[in-house]
C-alpha cells in the first residue's frame, strides 16, 4: 500500500488530478479489516499496518475493492497455478506463443 501512496502523492505533486486509487484485493478479511475502526485481540501483531492502512482509506487517498482470486494478474508471478489458470492469465496480458501455428 505504500507503493499506491507514494504514486498517489506523485501524481497529485504533478498536477494530475487523481480522485482514489483503486486497490484489488482477493481477500474480503483483508478490506474488512481495513474499514472496520475496530482492532480485535487477533489481529494485533499487524496493528501497525491497520492504522496505515486505514488513515489512507479514510482519507480517500485508497479504495480497496474485492477480485476473484480467478482474475488477480499478480498470482501469476507470485503463486503456482494450475496450468488452464496460468494460460488464461498470460491471455489477459497478452503475450501470445511465437511458436503456435497460425
Amino acid at each position: 500500500m505504500s507503493e499506491t501512496i507514494w504514486m498517489w502523492n506523485l501524481m497529485t505533486f504533478l498536477s494530475v488530478l487523481v480522485a482514489s486509487a483503486k486497490m484489488y484485493c482477493d481477500n474480503q478479511a483483508a478490506i474488512h479489516i481495513g474499514n472496520n475502526p475496530v482492532i480485535h485481540e487477533h489481529i494485533k501483531h499487524i496493528e501497525v499496518d491497520c492504522y496505515f492502512a486505514r488513515e489512507h482509506i479514510v482519507s480517500g487517498k485508497v479504495t480497496p475493492q474485492y477480485m476473484r482470486t480467478t482474475r488477480q494478474l499478480i498470482d501469476m508471478f507470485t503463486k503456482a497455478l494450475k496450468k488452464k489458470q496460468f494460460q488464461h492469465l498470460l491471455g489477459k496480458l497478452g503475450v501470445r506463443n511465437l511458436y503456435a501455428p497460425t
